[in-house]
């Protein structure tokens, strides 16, 4: 994907930002990086750092890292050996035309035109660079508290309007509404993020009949396909709705740091996203998901492998009484009855690092599921802290 000029500042202006807040957006994007510092990883790494063990055992062997919602299952065969091939090959921007062999695949199996698809590092850089694009200091980023996504729109200066959750843990899109009616955009990670719980479609339905005309709706799906019962929302692309879908290859197809991932929109919103960074998939990310997307079982039998490792886990918490909010994905909160931070740092007293504190949920912690056996040292530091 190509980028244009940086926007002008009387754009900016326009649009009720200061001087000061474009200077710091033009930095950004003039330095090549659409604020990196707001992705899973980073944020994840930051409250390691603020664990007082827990970044210096980092890289211990024995550490189990449950923290970031990485998939432990990492890339697939078929994935690796397409980065072997193309490694050699790396000192060419584009060897062999991977990232629009990438953007054909994922339009064909989304089921939208070509040029409803733009390919991105990961799908940090298009939510980056949608709150550049729809929002403003008086135009809203409007999301779920507790939820993932609102640190760039604050970052650059831009209205963040937080929504509690309804009691099921999904959106409360009537509330989003009434909180913000002139929101700029209204963004929903379906399934949530730290929840791990679903909202409907009929729920989505709902932003888009009620925003107003000129607000768009940004649907991210890091974590779909991890869920048995989530509905894409791919057709509303097709379809030419006022919505924007995220998708990455982080999560289930094990690709973390091989930064690759899309969205989905119409051809005039991705353009409107366009000038807000730069930067291109790498072609090893470009060729392991090119791969990927063509093994066929791979989703499937990944989904039901973090199941089972998942429901074992919630059996062991439901045997302690442990309360926990029922995930539909590769991480779960769990109720400590204390503050988390402590917890947290409880188990990185016992080599077990697990995720990072919603300010809304201050005696909840978030914690990712890995492998079976990380999983069991899991339960094991979890019985000794709780204890």
């Amino acid at each position: 994907m190509t980028t244009n000029t940086v926007p002008k500042a009387q754009e900016f202006l326009q649009r009720g930002f200061s001087r000061r807040q474009f200077g710091r957006i033009a930095t950004l994007l003039t330095a090549g990086a659409t604020m990196p510092f707001y992705n899973e990883f980073a944020m994840a790494q930051d409250a390691e750092r603020q664990s007082k063990r827990g970044n210096r055992r980092a890289n211990d062997p024995d550490v189990v890292r449950i923290s970031s919602n990485e998939n432990p299952m990492g890339p697939h065969p078929e994935g690796l050996d397409a980065i072997a091939k193309i490694a050699p090959h790396g000192w060419r921007y584009s060897p062999f035309g991977e990232g629009d062999d990438l953007l054909k695949m994922i339009a064909s199996v989304e089921g939208v035109p070509e040029d409803h698809v733009a390919t991105f590092a990961g799908s940090s850089d298009p939510l980056h660079r949608a709150s550049c694009a729809f929002t403003s200091p008086t135009r809203s980023w409007t999301m779920a508290n507790p939820g993932y996504g609102g640190g760039a729109p604050a970052f650059i200066g831009s209205k963040v309007t937080g929504v509690p959750l309804r009691p099921d843990y999904s959106h409360d899109v009537e509330a989003m509404i009434k909180a913000d009616p002139d929101a700029g955009t209204y963004y929903v990670c379906n399934p949530n993020n730290p929840s791990g719980t679903l909202t409907s479609r009929k729920d989505i339905e709902y932003l888009l009949a009620k925003k107003k005309p000129d607000a768009v709706v940004v649907v991210d799906e890091a974590y779909i396909h991890f869920s048995e019962n989530a509905q894409p929302s791919s057709d509303l692309v097709a379809a030419g709705k006022d919505v924007v879908v995220l998708r990455t290859f982080s999560k289930i197809y094990g690709m973390a740091g091989l930064r690759a991932g899309f969205a989905l929109g119409r051809p005039d919103l991705l353009r409107k996203m366009n000038p807000y960074g730069n930067g291109r998939v790498p072609v090893t990310g470009a060729a392991c998901a090119l791969a990927s997307l063509k093994v066929k079982s791979l989703v499937p039998e990944r989904r039901a492998l973090n199941k089972r490792i998942r429901e074992d886990t919630f059996a062991y918490l439901e045997k302690k009484n442990i309360k926990y909010i029922p995930s539909e994905t590769n991480f779960f909160m769990m109720e400590v009855g204390r503050p988390g931070a402590d917890f947290s740092q409880a188990m990185a007293d016992n080599k077990v690092i697990i995720g990072r504190i919603w300010p809304a949920w201050p005696t909840k912690v978030r914690v990712t599921v890995g492998t079976a056996e990380e999983m069991k040292k899991f339960q094991a530091a979890c019985d000794r802290v709780m204890s």
